[in-house]
């Protein structure tokens, strides 16, 4: 899984399952022994009791579970719902139950208070990620690819796993030969000699604001902006794959406006929104 493609909402919904499973192991219940007297009653945990075990701490992690596998495996479902939307209502489920626990509990323990606040801030990080933009941006940051320091003279910029060799062009530039300062297209490379251009050459090249010829396509690395869904080739409406902002994606196919994209996995699939991808 690819750490980029995590939200800042997942990284709460990470962080409140693990002080929900911290609190599973403190007193249910702040009971002051006196001494002299069995209290192994009131000194008891949630991994003593299976009800509350089963229905407030474990149900609040395997739905933070489901929740970060639903963002590693967009459209996976399960009868009919998707793993998140089983992931959500586990945390809900952990936190309904958690409250009315702590209501009848005549004394709460650490147990109870810090599971209330882990579950508290379990399923508000799932119910509002979708929601509220500053939840929904990326966990960590993408770095700036094209503002790398330039290596001395005569030696080659070093790269990484992954990294497309070739110098960096905008998605839609053409690519060919250079041409001489002041030079005109269509003009040959010696300045006052104007070359014709063929008539072959001019009708196989496209008009201008449409995509080049499925025939003349070559295939491409790039990397997206921001975090955008990668849908199926058969054209379903729900994605099969998420692209995250930092990492180097293959263009193998042009479709219409969109570019058919593979990940590092070997999957296909159709990148509908191609704006502001930078291209290797």
């Amino acid at each position: 899984m690819n750490i980029r493609s995590l939200t800042r909402g997942d990284g709460v919904v990470i962080g409140a399952a693990v002080v929900l499973f911290i609190a599973s192991f403190l007193d249910l219940s702040g009971f002051d022994c006196p001494s002299g007297v069995d209290c192994s009653g009131y000194s008891a945990n949630a991994w003593d009791s299976l009800s509350l075990l089963m229905s407030i701490y474990l149900a609040g992690i395997i739905g933070a579970a489901l929740l970060i596998v639903s963002r590693a495996l967009p459209g996976r479902k399960v009868v009919g719902f998707e793993l998140g939307q089983f992931g959500a209502a586990f945390t809900v489920f952990a936190l309904w139950t958690m409250f009315w626990t702590i209501i009848d509990a005549n004394d709460a323990g650490a147990g109870l208070i810090l599971g209330l606040l882990a579950t508290l801030a379990l399923a508000g990080a799932a119910v509002a990620t979708p929601l509220v933009p500053a939840l929904k941006a990326p966990l960590v940051g993408a770095p700036r690819p094209a503002q790398a320091v330039q290596p001395p003279y005569g030696q080659q910029p070093s790269q990484g796993y992954g990294y497309p060799s070739g110098q960096q062009q905008p998605f839609g530039a053409q690519q060919g030969q250079s041409q001489p300062y002041g030079a005109q297209p269509g003009q040959s490379g010696q300045p006052g000699q104007p070359a014709q251009a063929e008539p072959q050459q001019a009708a196989q090249q496209p008009s201008q604001g449409g995509g080049a010829p499925a025939g003349d396509f070559t295939p491409f690395w790039f990397a997206v902006p921001v975090a955008r869904p990668l849908y199926g080739e058969d054209g379903t409406p729900t994605p099969i794959a998420e692209l995250a902002p930092g990492t180097w994606y293959l263009a193998v196919e042009q479709r219409g406006p969109g570019l058919i994209a593979q990940t590092q996995d070997g999957r296909r699939g159709v990148l509908q929104d191609t704006t502001g991808i930078q291209r290797g």
